[in-house]
C-alpha cells in the first residue's frame, strides 16, 4: 500500500469545496427579498437577498461536475446541510485525469461514496483497498491533519468546508466589483435570473478565511505556484431568491478550472451516519505506517 494509495481519496474533499465555493463563513444580515421573492433591480440588493435565502435555507440536494486541469475531472451527487457546520453525503466518480488514472490503476473503479461531517470526512475506497488493509474499506480524514498535510491550501480547505455553504458564490459575486445581471434565463425547467462576475481568488481568501499572514503567504504563492489568479463567477436564481446554478471558470498551469454545479429541494432532510470503527482505518495511522515502511526498507 503506497502513500500515494492512501492519500488518493483526499481529493474527494475537493467535490465538497467545489459546491460550497471560495471564501469563508456566511455574513446573511443584510438585504431583503422584494415582494412575492421578485428580484430588485439593484444587482447588489438582489445578491444580498439571495445570499440570505439560500445560506438560510439550511440544506439542498446536489449534482455537480468538476475539472482541474489535467489532474482531474469528476462529477459528483448527494445530499448537504450547512445549518450547523458542514455535513453531507456524496458519490464522487472520476471521470479522468491523472488522479482518475491513478484510482483505476490501484484497484478501484473510479468511484467513491463520501460522508461529511463537521470535524472530517471518510470515503470509501472499495473492495480493492480492504484486501490491503485489513478488511476495512472506509478512510477517515481529519480536516486538521489534512491541513497539516496541505499547508496554507489546507488551512483554506478546512475553514470552507467547515464555515462555508452555498451562498459563498453569491458572496464572491458581491465581493468581485463588477457584478452585473446577465438576465432572465431557463436552468432545467426553472426561470431565472443570471449574475455574472470575476473575482480575484487570493483577494477574495485574504478577505474571508480565518488564517494568519504567514499562512495567506504561503496560499497565494501556492496559487502562484498553479497558476491561477482570478475566476468567473456565475449564478442562476429562481423566483424564490434561492440558487439554482452556479458555475467557477479559471485557468492553472496544467489547464482548464471548472465546476458546476446545480441545486434543488432545499429543505431536505440530511440524515449521516459514520460508518463502523471496525471497518474504518484513520488517515493519519496509514500514512504513518507507509512511512515507518519506507524507512525500514531503505
Amino acid at each position: 500500500m503506497t502513500v500515494r494509495r492512501v492519500c488518493l481519496s483526499a481529493a474527494v474533499a475537493v467535490a465538497l469545496t467545489s459546491v460550497a465555493a471560495c471564501g469563508g463563513g456566511d455574513d446573511t444580515s443584510s438585504g431583503k427579498s422584494g415582494a412575492g421573492g421578485v428580484v430588485k433591480a439593484d444587482p447588489i440588493a438582489a445578491l444580498r437577498s439571495v445570499q440570505k435565502k439560500t445560506s438560510g435555507a439550511s440544506s439542498a440536494r446536489i449534482e455537480g461536475t468538476t475539472v482541474m486541469g489535467t489532474t482531474m475531472s469528476m462529477k459528483q451527487t448527494g445530499v448537504m446541510d450547512w445549518s450547523d457546520g458542514m455535513t453531507g453525503s456524496m458519490k464522487i466518480t472520476y471521470t479522468g485525469g491523472t488522479m482518475g488514472d491513478a484510482l483505476k490503476q490501484s484497484g478501484g473503479d473510479g468511484t467513491m461514496q463520501a460522508r461529511y461531517f463537521k470535524d472530517g470526512y471518510v470515503a470509501n475506497m472499495g473492495e480493492a483497498f480492504a484486501r490491503q488493509s485489513g478488511g476495512k474499506h472506509w478512510i477517515r480524514y481529519s480536516y486538521d491533519d489534512l491541513a497539516k498535510l496541505a499547508g496554507a491550501s489546507g488551512e483554506v480547505m478546512k475553514d470552507q468546508l467547515q464555515s462555508s455553504t452555498p451562498g459563498q458564490g453569491v458572496k464572491a459575486l458581491l465581493a468581485s466589483g463588477d457584478v452585473k445581471k446577465v438576465g432572465q434565463e431557463d436552468v432545467r425547467g426553472v426561470t431565472t435570473t443570471h449574475y455574472s462576475g470575476t473575482v480575484d481568488v487570493a483577494e477574495l481568501t485574504a478577505k474571508n478565511s480565518a488564517i494568519d499572514a504567514d499562512q495567506l503567504a504561503e496560499f497565494k504563492k501556492q496559487l502562484s505556484d498553479a497558476g491561477i489568479t482570478t475566476e468567473k463567477v456565475d449564478i442562476w436564481v429562481d423566483k424564490d431568491d434561492l440558487l439554482v446554478k452556479k458555475t467557477e471558470r479559471g485557468r492553472m498551469k496544467t489547464g482548464e478550472l471548472n465546476s458546476t454545479v446545480f441545486y434543488s429541494d432545499y429543505g431536505t432532510d440530511v440524515t449521516v451516519e459514520e460508518p463502523p470503527a471496525s471497518d474504518t482505518v484513520d488517515f493519519q495511522k496509514l500514512l504513518e505506517q507507509q512511512q515507518g515502511s519506507t524507512a525500514g526498507a531503505s
